[in-house]
């Protein structure tokens, strides 16, 4: 999340530095200007820079990340580091040493000016526990994606600290990331967590752009066999982002970037607060790769919402150094994979008949590929562990589906009027970006905001493993879940003709609300 530090004018700190500090004033932070050489790509190492006026005895250490926020995984992205050195103002070198896997102890940190290192790229390492592709590094003959936790570190005590990155590349080479520039050309961060939540994707790309509710959302797009192109992709999505546009009333941020590497495997996507990053597998593009990136696009795009509008105070404060999980991963993961279906049913993009049978497949792998006894509040706290990491994919199947439930309970208890896209949108009000809500007491909130009845749920359905139940919720619709001689689901039957009750609710659940009473 995004702190913002209040710096004291140049020359005011050097007229009162005493007066500042007895009248209680924070000394202003200093500036951490990082350098990265693109140009030198041949060794498959990152040449990283960090020039910096002002450490002190508190920031002997400096820190590579041990994971990063929505990542779930534990990183250690200090295995990578190589040659590690610091210099003084004349170029001597301070002695320094290495304490930790991700930790470097600077002798004399006052004397420091300067600090080197080279870091190999993730994607084409032979360390064990490989870091997944889409949150690592890359550097290639005509492109280059980093993932700022994998390449850079900070100085402990400098993690809200102000942040410049230059980067050298080819004069050729396109630039996506949701990073602004400043005049002189680096980039500006207001401090380490929004440069570790700004990827950026160099190279031979091709770009695209859409104003969604007023908002520039930018494509950028490196294929390696030059077969797909950021237009493509952005005529393929524009109905999905205006859906989300219009689930949302106003898309709650100034900017937003997708970056999509299409190479010679797929690894997955992850979620940004200003944009999104793809490591998809290259190929011939067809209106149906065209959906299926527009379905995992519109997870990770809904993500605008959870976390970066509707999170903890562990996901806001993240801890770089120990992993720390949150219980909300119902809300963060689960919730979002419901809505990035949700939004296009109800603009009309996917059938019921479409969302349905992704409920379906969803319910299969629950029930064939993971422990149903394992309950979602579990998954949330092991998440970092061996154990969690084996159930985690569970999340978007079983995490979804709950998170579908709870939006037909919402919508009975309200007779239609109020379902979970209607609190997703208050939650937004009520916290936003710089607002975080206490992680042991999110659940009396949703109570309080809701009816009663849902504490009941919660502690059925996420903190609990019960069997969820799907057929009958989804019979208040009018829609009957088929299922075979041992109780897996086959498929969905939509009854033409519903009761009044489930007629009501039915439109509810297509977002077609019914009118206040007058």
């Amino acid at each position: 999340m995004m702190v913002r530090v209040r710096r004291l004018a140049p020359w005011l700190g050097l007229l009162l530095p005493a007066t500042a500090s007895a009248a209680g004033v924070t000394p202003a932070l200093p500036t951490l200007v990082y350098s990265i050489d693109l140009n030198r790509r041949a060794d498959d190492l990152f040449h990283v820079t960090l020039r910096v006026n002002g450490l002190r005895s508190g920031n002997e250490i400096y820190q590579f990340a041990a994971t990063a926020p929505g990542t779930y995984q534990v990183m250690n992205i200090g295995r990578y580091v190589k040659d590690f050195r610091a210099y003084d103002a004349r170029g001597g070198q301070v002695p320094v040493e290495q304490v930790s896997v991700n930790q470097w102890k600077l002798s004399s940190p006052a004397k420091v000016r300067t600090i080197r290192y080279a870091i190999g790229e993730t994607w084409d390492s032979p360390l064990d526990h490989p870091i997944y592709r889409m949150c690592g590094s890359t550097l290639a003959t005509d492109h280059v994606l980093i993932n700022p936790h994998a390449v850079l570190g900070y100085p402990e005590g400098l993690q809200a600290a102000p942040v410049r990155l230059r980067l050298a590349y080819p004069a050729a080479w396109k630039v996506g990331t949701p990073l602004h520039r400043g005049p002189d050309g680096a980039f500006v961060a207001a401090n380490y967590d929004q440069l570790v939540d700004s990827p950026i994707l160099l190279g031979q790309l091709t770009r695209a752009r859409l104003v969604v509710t007023g908002v520039p959302v930018d494509v950028y797009v490196y294929s390696i066999g030059g077969k797909i192109t950021a237009r493509q992709l952005l005529t393929a999505m524009s109905g999905m982002l205006n859906a989300a546009g219009k689930f949302l009333g106003r898309l709650p941020v100034d900017r937003y970037t997708f970056l999509y590497h299409f190479g010679d495997s797929s690894a997955g996507a992850w979620e940004h607060s200003y944009g999104s990053e793809y490591v998809l597998k290259d190929g011939e593009y067809t209106d149906s790769v065209g959906g299926r990136v527009t379905d995992i696009a519109a997870h990770e795009f809904f993500h605008v919402v959870t976390p970066l509008n509707i999170h903890s105070e562990i996901i806001e404060h993240f801890n770089f150094v120990t992993p720390v999980p949150s219980r909300h991963l119902w809300l963060y993961e689960g919730t979002t994979e419901w809505a990035a279906h949700a939004l296009q049913l109800r603009a009309g993009l996917k059938t019921p008949e479409q969302y349905l049978a992704t409920q379906i497949t969803k319910m299969k792998i629950d029930r064939q590929a993971f422990d149903s006894t394992y309950s979602l509040g579990e998954l949330a706290m092991t998440s970092y562990s061996d154990s969690g990491q084996r159930q985690y994919g569970n999340i978007y199947m079983r995490g979804a589906l709950t998170a579908g439930l709870l939006d037909i309970r919402l919508l009975e208890l309200s007779h239609g009027r109020r379902g979970l896209q209607d609190l997703i949108i208050d939650l937004t009000h009520h916290f936003g970006k710089r607002r975080a809500f206490p992680d042991s007491t999110f659940v009396d909130t949703l109570v309080a905001m809701t009816s009663p009845e849902i504490r009941d749920f919660f502690d059925r359905y996420v903190w609990g493993s019960e069997h969820l139940p799907i057929k009958e919720y989804y019979a208040k619709l009018g829609i009957r879940l088929v299922e075979d001689e041992q109780g897996a689901p086959v498929r969905f039957e939509i009854d033409p003709k519903p009761t009044d009750d489930q007629r009501l609710l039915r439109e509810a659940w297509l977002g077609r609300k019914p009118r206040a009473a007058s």
